[in-house]
């Protein structure tokens, strides 16, 4: 793990600390100053914050609230232990995260902490193959649409050349002492990047569910509620009848990791019994590396017992553990104070966002969604991806703001007609993240060279299908708590509207000028 304390026993800084107990992922790259999701450690006000379906850099709410508890821990580290002191501060965020989640009178309710959504299906993979002898089924929805290290957390193996706890693997090894378990993947994007049809999906899923009944496997089921495109597969409806047709043989686990879930569909989830994770780095814009794992009341007891391989110490830490569970008492007691700043700051965002009125956020999230759609519709430019609306019923309240779609991806179209390829959407993707007004006055006033000049965080491309044998990728324009909140404020709604339609001109006039600006 990164280093958190100096030579002289105090902790490092707090834009360190944000960057300590991830994986390789997190470093940043000595040139730009960024990870590989494009964020700094540190607020950046005058960046158009679009890409939440990949990850935000931190807010100043969010670096203020990181910096508060760091100040704090460096005052009781003088008279508490590390570990101690790590124990007792994830004890109040799990507390916290609970009450803000609004699932706090459920029985029995616990929450694993993670560093990433990808060491949460590591996690919990881990957790329901030691439950009992027969072996394990996972079936999960395309890597493309989750994340690339997934299948392999799913399957046992190290995602990648560092650990969380900061121990260095071969990526794509197995884990010692891990179950090796078998994967298969379900595709939810036709071969041309179309949403595949519920209906296959959902017999494919029951076909392989069935088979490995019948050869005494037990089968977790991978939910996705959203994908990175903003999909969802299979429904909950489908997830619910296929455990009663296979009562004790069917666990599910909710890949919500972009946590664009409404408090009442959370529990709903978690009345039916499945596990959810989720992470603060998405749709809450925390900063990247703060996963979390809810798990029912119901099926809390029955996997708190199951023991863990002493090899997940390098990617999970005792405290990160609900209190008294047996499975964990393998695990080494250290703190990574890395994650416990990160949701710290998260938990910042979440707090803001859920004490604006619920009965705005419909609003505001309409406005941008009408918005954006709008834009892509009116410009040959783009190609927006369809996305079917959420079929979450029977759960939660239909009426909550998470029926609204947040994640708008989109092709490029080059003004022949032909669309951009993977690669050189991902140049497109760069470019956006510059200066580009070549020192032209950046005002309102005048709106070409604002666009150009403006920096712009969309989501990272993700691959969507083949075209004329041509692989392409998708950009991503995402909304979030973020902008619901400081659409809240008295006057801003009108401030974002013209930052979403000035971040996608700046990608139109980058879409036309890739003669100046060559692309590939």
């Amino acid at each position: 793990m990164a280093p958190i304390m100096t030579s002289g026993g105090h902790l490092t800084t707090t834009e360190e600390l944000l960057l300590a107990g991830g994986d390789a992922r997190i470093s940043l790259d000595p040139l730009t100053g960024r990870n590989k999701y494009a964020c700094a450690p540190r607020p950046e006000p005058g960046v158009a914050a679009l890409g939440s379906s990949t990850a935000s850099s931190i807010s100043a709410t969010g670096f203020q609230a990181a910096n508060l508890l760091r100040r704090r821990l460096q005052e009781e580290l003088h008279v508490s232990s590390a570990p101690a002191l790590y124990t007792r501060e994830l004890h109040r965020v799990r507390s916290e995260l609970i009450t803000l989640s609004g699932v706090a009178d459920l029985a029995g309710t616990e929450i694993v902490f993670s560093s990433s959504g990808t060491d949460a299906h590591l996690i919990t993979t881990q957790l329901v193959a030691r439950e009992g002898s027969s072996p394990l089924l996972v079936i999960m929805m395309e890597g493309d649409e989750t994340g690339k290290g997934v299948p392999a957390a799913l399957n046992g193996r190290h995602f990648s050349s560092r650990s969380a706890l900061g121990a260095a693997f071969v990526e794509g090894a197995p884990i010692l002492g891990a179950r090796e378990i078998r994967v298969a993947p379900v595709t939810i994007r036709s071969a041309a990047g179309t949403p595949r049809p519920q209906g296959a999906i959902h017999r494919e899923v029951e076909t392989l569910a069935r088979a490995a009944a019948a050869q005494g496997e037990r089968v977790l089921l991978i939910l996705l509620d959203q994908s990175k495109s903003g999909l969802m597969a299979p429904t909950p409806a489908f997830a619910m009848a296929l455990q009663q047709l296979l009562p004790g043989k069917v666990d599910t686990l909710v890949d919500a990791c972009q946590f664009r879930l409404a408090p009442s569909t959370l529990r709903g989830y978690l009345e039916q019994g499945f596990m959810v994770a989720v992470t603060g780095s998405k749709f809450i814009t925390g900063p990247a590396f703060s996963g979390a794992l809810f798990i029912p009341g119901e099926v809390a007891p029955r996997l708190s017992c199951c023991r863990l391989p002493a090899a997940l110490s390098a990617y999970s830490a005792r405290a990160e553990w609900p209190p008294g569970w047996k499975g964990a008492d393998t695990l080494d007691d250290v703190a990574n104070f890395g994650l416990l700043l990160r949701w710290e700051a998260a938990l910042a965002e979440y707090r803001a966002f859920r004490s604006i009125p619920q009965g705005d956020i419909p609003r505001f999230l309409g406005e941008f969604a009408a918005t954006i759609r709008q834009r892509l519709a009116d410009d040959p430019s783009f190609e927006p991806l369809p996305a079917p609306e959420m079929e979450r019923a029977p759960l939660g309240d239909p009426a909550t703001w998470d029926r609204i779609p947040t994640i708008f991806p989109f092709l490029l179209r080059r003004p022949d007609g032909n669309l951009f390829s993977g690669d050189e959407t991902q140049e497109i993707y760069r470019l956006l993240q510059q200066d580009l007004s070549g020192g032209a006055e950046r005002s309102w006033h005048h709106e070409a060279e604002a666009a150009r000049g403006l920096l712009c965080h969309v989501g990272q491309p993700v691959s969507c299908g083949v075209r004329d044998g041509v692989p392409l990728s998708a950009l991503r324009i995402c909304t979030s708590s973020r902008l619901v909140v400081e659409a809240s404020e008295a006057g801003s709604s009108e401030r974002i509207r013209r930052r979403i339609i000035a971040a996608l001109d700046k990608t139109a006039w980058l879409v036309a000028n890739t003669a100046r600006y060559p692309i590939g």
